[in-house]
């Protein structure tokens, strides 16, 4: 039976680490030049109705570097955005395409490409998750950290697709989160409904509220895809969560700072932060690439 990757809790726990474990084979294994033939003669779709910079390269260079043919489809190019059901287009590409990694708004859409999909789809993006995101992410705090044991996480600024993710991983995988967000913009209930150890999570309105005791400091943008209409607003609402030096001056030496990109630099985030010592992000960023092969690998049966 065909597996989709649609949102984190589609995986288990142990597949989770199983898929660790080849990611970080895949990035052993480029650093050698070797490629591998998982994909051989296996030609995948990436169909993005939002724009995409590290998730599109990441799947295509990964497609390749496995054997496979990836094949880019815009959505406002197909069907779909003339009117055509997901599910006729689904079935048609099932007779093309042996996998869809899907970068939409609704979850619904990439849930309905997955009932019509004959093989596997991934999401790659929607309104409410990023699972690949989180996948990715607790794959570079496990590199750098080495143990998710005793860990926390402080997600800070506005708890949205990235972050609905993270809190579902944290949840399979024992690690403790954290929100500071403003008044108004809560964790969404539904990310709450779905925790199994609802006690590994705490929110607050206070942006310092968890800096002292975490280990890995979060952020990512105020405006999401889609938002952009609200993009003073949101301005205003979230100049107080703002990860800087006078934030930071309370954390640990050997905190890790992330941010999933892109950022924009002077509003969530500063220079200083971004581009310091204690920044991941572009490890982040290179990590998607190896966890994205490993999901592949797992999906399609390697």
């Amino acid at each position: 039976m065909k597996r989709d990757f649609l949102e984190v809790t589609d995986l288990t726990r142990e597949e989770v680490w199983r898929i660790f474990d080849r990611a970080k084979y895949f990035k052993q294994e480029r650093s050698r030049h070797r490629q591998e033939e998982i994909l051989a003669g296996k030609h995948l779709g990436l169909l993005f109705s939002k724009p995409s910079t590290r998730t599109r390269v990441s799947f295509e260079v990964a497609i390749l570097e496995l054997g496979g043919t990836p094949i880019y489809l815009a959505g406002q190019s197909t069907q779909v955005s003339r009117g055509e059901t997901i599910k006729d287009t689904a079935r048609v590409l099932s007779r093309y395409l042996s996998g869809l990694v899907v970068r939409t708004f609704k979850q619904e859409e990439v849930k309905e490409y997955g009932r019509w999909f004959a093989f596997p789809v991934i999401n790659a993006l929607t309104d409410t998750s990023h699972p690949c995101q989180a996948l990715s992410d607790y794959f570079t705090i496990l590199e750098k950290k080495k143990t998710f044991d005793g860990l926390c996480l402080t997600y800070i600024g506005d708890p949205n697709n990235v972050c609905n993710s993270l809190v579902l991983m944290a949840d399979l995988l024992g690690v403790s989160i954290r929100i500071s967000s403003p008044p108004g913009y809560p964790l969404s209930p539904l990310v709450r409904q779905q925790m199994r150890n609802p006690q590994l999570l705490k929110v607050s309105t206070d942006p310092a509220a968890f800096i002292a005791d975490a280990d890995v400091i979060y952020t990512d943008t105020w405006v999401s895809m889609g938002s952009e209409s609200k993009e003073k607003e949101r301005i205003a609402v979230f100049r107080e969560y703002q990860v800087n030096e006078n934030l930071l001056s309370r954390a640990k030496k050997d905190f890790l700072f992330m941010h999933c990109l892109p950022a924009h630099r002077g509003q969530e985030v500063t220079d200083t932060v971004i581009d310091g010592e204690n920044s991941v992000v572009i490890d982040q960023a290179e990590n998607r690439l190896h966890c994205q092969k490993a999901l592949l690998e797992f999906l399609h049966g390697g």
